[in-house]
């Protein structure tokens, strides 16, 4: 590519063994070798309401060609799920501080939800986390995205074409003014199909992640044309800025 540009896969949407809905298999090193299977350059560790195990993938993906982002999969509430990036584990643990301020202060019922694991980089137990991370934040819509701007990240709504913690079906539209940097559509459709459901959407970029709680859930749907893996170009080229681009790859 010109300019120093390349096109890279990418999954924006991976959760861990720390999101009760996660397999046990969604540890460090097996998911960076499931993401280098898939072709994919770059993706981010988004679990439930907490960034515990983001600095363990990166440190996993350290030596290869894959780039993990630091991120966090809010649940706000109005029970409507945002993707929360940022490019380090210092960031997004800032914004862990938040988040856990405004979640109930409640302990996991690991019987009715499962087991919330931190775990290293070679995926050993470290040790649980007890905090209830399965349950709705205090925050609002706003509070979510001008929260995650203020500490230099980047806010997508998750899985848009979704009936259940999908913002869209939570409010019935997309808040004006929201700085939204996309909308996320699941695995399970495409960008045509979501647009001909809700036309509200057309001219919102759009990325396709796997919301992978497995590794056979994790996707190369979105190809994304930047000049390096960090949250700044991702959004230049959500925008179409300086030849960068985003396209949904059918597979």
């Amino acid at each position: 590519m010109s300019g120093g540009l390349r096109s890279v896969l990418v999954d924006l949407h991976v959760h861990t063994v720390v999101s009760p809905c996660a397999e046990v298999e969604m540890i460090p090193p097996l998911i960076v070798r499931r993401a280098l299977e898939l072709g994919l350059s770059i993706i981010a560790v988004t679990d439930h309401n907490t960034a515990d195990n983001v600095a363990a993938v990166q440190r996993a993906a350290e030596g290869t060609n894959l780039a993990v982002l630091a991120g966090m999969e809010v649940q706000t509430r109005e029970d409507a799920h945002i993707l929360c990036l940022f490019d380090t584990a210092e960031q997004a643990l800032a914004w862990q501080g938040v988040v856990y301020a405004h979640l109930p202060d409640m302990p996991n019922n690991e019987e009715v939800f499962g087991a919330q694991f931190v775990v290293d980089e070679m995926g050993e137990f470290m040790h649980k986390n007890e905090r209830l991370l399965l349950t709705a934040t205090s925050l609002s819509p706003e509070q979510v995205v001008s929260g995650v701007r203020s500490l230099g990240g980047i806010a997508i709504a998750a899985h848009i074409d979704r009936q259940a913690f999908s913002l869209l079906m939570s409010l019935g539209f997309l808040p004006p003014g929201l700085q939204l940097s996309a909308v996320e559509i699941s695995r399970h459709t495409t960008p045509e199909a979501v647009l001909a459901r809700y036309p509200s959407l057309r001219g919102m970029p759009i990325i396709a992640s796997g919301d992978a709680h497995r590794l056979a859930e994790m996707c190369a749907h979105t190809l994304v044309t930047l000049r390096s893996p960090s949250v700044r170009e991702l959004e230049l080229a959500l925008r179409g800025e300086g030849g960068r681009a985003v396209e949904y790859m059918p597979r």
